[in-house]
């Protein structure tokens, strides 16, 4: 009582107060892209004090960005794919649909999450998707409602307009390296009769287009740098880096506190009001259960006490696969000599002084979705293109002048799980995404590559196209693309789903609309797993679109709606374009 009084009057003398006693308003766990958001947001209201907790360093060494160009420069965005530094590094179990190909799963260990290891692709996913969330049991989870948020999130380099936000802390921006090859995709997506969308986060997802991307003035723009280094001045904002959480700290039924490692010493924080999850799809449920919050048999197993059952914690885990479609340049036009060590000196030489040209931009500036089959309403399939060959996740150079498309379904049907491995919170979590395991997800990746060989063929890439280098021209049929799929496909980086949002009836929910923990009292989740089911394209900006959103709750203030939203409908189901 006493500190919920003078915190109201002297927020900065009772948060120094609370620290050293270890108590706050609010504990978030994890400074990635939902974290930073609401460390941000919760500490508007100068009453409230958060303590923002997160596993891995901060994003800047010795607070200089040109220190840290390694996640700070857009192009150098493969270098922390390549070690564990700022990286869970995860892997899935071996794939029995994939050859048992155990899958890499990079996610972020650092100030701004996975928004410091991502190649700042911008992209919303279809309004269709929000709808499905309500229908899902997500109660207010619905386009209308979720729209608002995007835009109060974002300041586009365009301006604002009904679709995009011209105000917000994160800054979205489209390419400047006006590459031949770029304009050749968009065009050749034209030529084999797809339309141009001139905002695929707009009134129109469906087409070929520029992409929108998380960079500004040159530098990746994570939430790190758009919501949380801003604001660390505020004297109710605490951060502590280097920290892993262990466990959450329960009294009956509600969540009072948590308990972490740092500098191998074990520490406890307590929260008046909320422990409030945001370690990610991976992270959230691993903490959950070995909290004693999820499926009660598996539990018991492991000896960890039970505190409530919930089933659905780890399960509905849901990704996005792709693969490469790439074909040899003809001309000496791609990023091919940009990776040889002279160039890459003199691009990063420039980039350190003036934050401009090759190393100020991650080179996926077109893309775009379509439908795979006739009456599907809305794009399952999308493009990434980029001006170079990536081999093995960028952790192998270039070999040859190439360009190519990413490719893969937005909806697969083939859901995963994800379970303890031991109770030791060190111990990375099994991870079973089952990718593959249904006929219609293989039809899908098998139409991916067909249609992409076609846009491919397209007479804009005439004076560019040489030798397709991957599948190769040796892979034809049916079987033999399927063969191709199940050995070179790989993840897109979209783990999601496994706290799953919905209503209090549906026995696999784990939080209800309000981003509560069902059955529990002071504790939330707001990430990425708490995704009812995967949107149409990339995951950060949802991710930071349901932290807004979730500020706004957990704050007390209405929803924001915008009803009527125009969108985008083809002219007819009946034709696959």
């Amino acid at each position: 009582f006493l500190i919920n009084t003078l915190s109201k009057a002297y927020p900065s003398v009772v948060f120094a107060a609370c620290n050293n006693n270890r108590i706050c308003n609010y504990v978030v766990v994890g400074a990635g892209s939902a974290g930073c958001v609401l460390a941000n947001r919760l500490t508007e209201d100068a009453h409230e004090s958060v303590l923002l907790l997160e596993a891995g360093p901060k994003d800047m060494w010795l607070g200089s960005l040109r220190l840290s160009w390694k996640i700070h420069m857009p192009a150098a965005l493969t270098y922390n794919l390549c070690d564990d530094k700022y990286n869970w590094y995860y892997h899935t179990l071996p794939q029995a649909h994939m050859n048992n190909r155990a899958l890499y799963w990079p996610r972020g260990r650092v100030w701004g999450g996975s928004s410091s290891l991502n190649a700042m692709v911008y992209i919303r996913g279809h309004a269709e998707d929000y709808n499905r969330w309500h229908r899902e049991g997500a109660a207010g989870w619905d386009y209308q409602h979720c729209l608002p948020y995007f835009r109060k999130a974002q300041c586009h380099e365009l301006g604002e307009n009904r679709y995009r936000g011209g105000r917000g802390p994160l800054h979205v921006s489209r390419g400047k390296t006006n590459h031949p090859l770029h304009k050749a995709f968009i065009e050749a997506g034209r030529q084999a009769g797809y339309p141009f969308t001139d905002d695929m986060n707009g009134y129109q997802q469906e087409g070929l287009g520029w992409m929108d991307m998380t960079i500004y003035k040159g530098k990746r723009w994570s939430t790190a740098s758009a919501y949380l280094r801003p604001v660390l001045s505020r004297p109710n904002l605490k951060t502590e880096v280097r920290c892993v959480a262990t466990r959450i700290l329960f009294d009956g039924g509600r969540a009072v506190g948590v308990e972490y490692t740092q500098n191998g010493q074990k520490k406890k924080v307590f929260a008046e009001k909320e422990v409030i999850l945001s370690g990610g799809a991976i992270n959230s449920p691993q903490l959950l259960m070995l909290s004693g919050v999820g499926n009660a048999d598996d539990l018991k197993e492991l000896g960890i006490p039970v505190v409530q059952h919930l089933p659905g914690v780890g399960s509905n885990l849901q990704d996005h696969l792709e693969l490469y479609v790439q074909q040899q340049c003809t001309q000496p036009i791609t990023l091919y000599k940009a990776q040889k060590p002279f160039h890459m000196v003199k691009i990063g030489l420039e980039w350190l002084s003036v934050f401009t040209g090759y190393g100020a931009t991650a080179h996926l500036e077109s893309g775009g979705f379509i439908r795979s089959r006739p009456n599907v309403t809305h794009p399952d399939i999308q493009f990434h293109f980029l001006p170079s060959q990536v081999i093995d996740h960028g952790r192998i150079a270039s070999k040859i002048e190439a360009y190519q498309v990413h490719v893969g379904p937005m909806r697969s049907t083939s859901i995963g799980w994800m379970k303890l491995k031991s109770p030791n919170p060190l111990d990375h979590p099994v991870l079973q995404p089952n990718y593959l395991s249904t006929d219609i997800d293989v039809w899908e990746f098998r139409q991916c590559v067909k249609l992409s060989r076609e846009i491919f063929a397209q007479k804009a890439f005439d004076p560019f196209r040489g030798p397709e280098v991957q599948p190769g021209p040796q892979v034809q049929s049916d079987a033999e693309i399927d063969a191709f799929v199940r050995q070179k496909a790989d993840s897109a980086y979209h783990p999601s789903c496994t706290c799953k949002m919905g209503s209090p009836s549906d026995p696999m929910a784990v939080v209800g609309a309000d981003t509560r923990v069902l059955g529990l009292d002071r504790l939330r989740v707001v990430d990425a797993s708490i995704m009812p089911s995967i949107v149409s394209g990339n995951l950060n900006a949802p991710t930071i679109m349901i932290a807004e959103k979730a500020a706004d709750i957990i704050r007390g203030r209405p929803p924001l709606v915008d009803p009527g939203v125009p969108v985008y409908q083809p002219p007819t189901l009946e034709t696959q374009r």
